[in-house]
This record gives C-alpha cells, sequence and structure tokens, in this order.
C-alpha cells in the first residue's frame, strides 16, 4: 500500500482512469446486480437487520421532525453497510464460490482499515446532516415536539413554517447528499478490489461523478427513489432493495473505472 508521504503526488493522486457511460451501462449493472442477487439471496439476512433497527428507533422515541433526517441519511451510509455484498458480486465475477462466510470474511480484508476510515467520514456527513436538521426544525418551531404523526404533518402541511422547512431542508439535504455519492459512489468497491489509500479511492470517486454528472445524478435519483419505496413498503423493501443497489453499485464500479493494469 502506498506510504502516506506519496499521497498527494500528482502521479499518485491521478489514480485509476475513469471512463464516460451511458445510460446502456447504467442498466446493465442493474441487470447484473440483480443477477448477483437472485443467485445468492439476501434479504431475509437484512429483514433480520431492518426491523430490530427500527424497533430501536421507537424504542427511544426519536422526536418525529428526525424522522425524515434519518431516513434519508440511510442512503448516505448505506455504501459502507454493503460492503460485504461487494465482495459477493467481486467474487462471482471472478468465477469463485460466494457464500455469507465469504460476505462476513471482508472484515479481513487487507483494505479494511481504509474502510473503516472512509466509513468513518461517511458517518460524520451523516452526523453534520442530523445536525443541520435538527437546528433548522428548531429555528422555526423551537424546542418542543409535536406528540403524535397527526401534529407533526399538521405543523408541517398546515403552517409557513413547515413549507419553508420542507424547501430548505430539500436543498441542504441534497447537498449532503451530493457530498456523499461523491465521495462513496465508486470508493468503497475500489478499496476493496485494490490496494489503494482513501484519498485516492474518493479522488477517484469524485473524478467518477464529474466525468458522468448525468449518469451519476440518475443513479443517485434511482437510489433515492429506490430506497424511498422500500421504507413505504413497511420498511421490508429494503430488504430487497439494499441488496439489489449493493450489487449494483459494484457493476457500475467496475464500468466507471478502468481495471488494474496487469
Amino acid at each position: 500500500m502506498s506510504n502516506s508521504h506519496t499521497l498527494f503526488r500528482p502521479d499518485v493522486l491521478d489514480g485509476p482512469k475513469v471512463r464516460k457511460i451511458g445510460l446502456a451501462d447504467l442498466k446493465q449493472a442493474l441487470v447484473e446486480g440483480l443477477a448477483d442477487f437472485s443467485a445468492m439471496p439476501s434479504h431475509l439476512v437484512f429483514l433480520g437487520l431492518i426491523y430490530p433497527v427500527a424497533g430501536i428507533w421507537l424504542m427511544i422515541g426519536n422526536p418525529l421532525p428526525l424522522l425524515f433526517p434519518l431516513l434519508s441519511g440511510f442512503a448516505l451510509i448505506g455504501p459502507f453497510a454493503a460492503i460485504g455484498l461487494y465482495e459477493v458480486s467481486r467474487r462471482r465475477e471472478l468465477g469463485l464460490d460466494a457464500s455469507w462466510k465469504d460476505a462476513f470474511g471482508v472484515v479481513r480484508s487487507h483494505a479494511m482499515f481504509p474502510i473503516l476510515s472512509l466509513g468513518l467520514l461517511l458517518l460524520v456527513i451523516f452526523a453534520c446532516w442530523e445536525y443541520s436538521a435538527l437546528a433548522l426544525y428548531r429555528s422555526l418551531f423551537g424546542t418542543t415536539w409535536p406528540q403524535s404523526f397527526t401534529q407533526f404533518f399538521g405543523q408541517i402541511f398546515g403552517t409557513t413554517e413547515g413549507w419553508k422547512l420542507i424547501g430548505f431542508g430539500t436543498a441542504i439535504g441534497f447537498v449532503f447528499a451530493v457530498l456523499a455519492l461523491s465521495v462513496s459512489v465508486v470508493s468503497f468497491p475500489m478499496l476493496l478490489d485494490r490496494e489503494v489509500d482513501v484519498p485516492v479511492a474518493i479522488y477517484t470517486s469524485v473524478k467518477a461523478v464529474l466525468v458522468n454528472p448525468m449518469i451519476m445524478a440518475l443513479w443517485g435519483l434511482i437510489v433515492a427513489v429506490s430506497l424511498a419505496l422500500g421504507f413505504l413498503l413497511v420498511f421490508a423493501g429494503l430488504a430487497v432493495v439494499v441488496p439489489v443497489l449493493a450489487h449494483s453499485t459494484w457493476h457500475l464500479y467496475r464500468k466507471v473505472v478502468e481495471p488494474a493494469p496487469r
């Protein structure tokens, strides 16, 4: 792995070459992601994770105004949570057997420390989004929380402050979403795939977005809409949506970033 003093040399930061891709490539990545999920379904595992997390959220009584930021923030940390599924796609691509042992065995990967470091960065972005959402709500409504969904929705859709919250909150959330997408869209698969440092992976990910702005914007929209539909289906839809998006992310990485020279 590269030494830290080389991280900011132009030749190092130039990193892997990034391709310009089109709609056909994006569609193929989704098809291949669905094929990986079909070959090794993981919906029961995700059901076993999603519902306890949802239950904990209900038990600790999180204030209703943070419900949307928490749900939307799931997309910010999703790339880190899906690291085991990238490994499944990687092994299937190489023609190797892929099992849950391999998926969880990623914790022994050479890239685990860089992956954890990048995961921590996403958690920081997530925390900043939550704090921003909380500060915006308090600036408009004060510190008193609504006591029911009916009161909360009336507050949001029936007042001028509520519409301001929707407008400003959407704008702020969009900024955080673009930031998270830019630093993570291909960086986690890349860290798993080859021996590079976190700055190189982030640089390559940002470059992939800059080279393919419309395709990456569409990919971000697909992720957001898919997760929203998953939440609407009483969280159960996430058990399919999350793994399919994760496998598709691996194949998107393969299409955007040129393979390492042999």
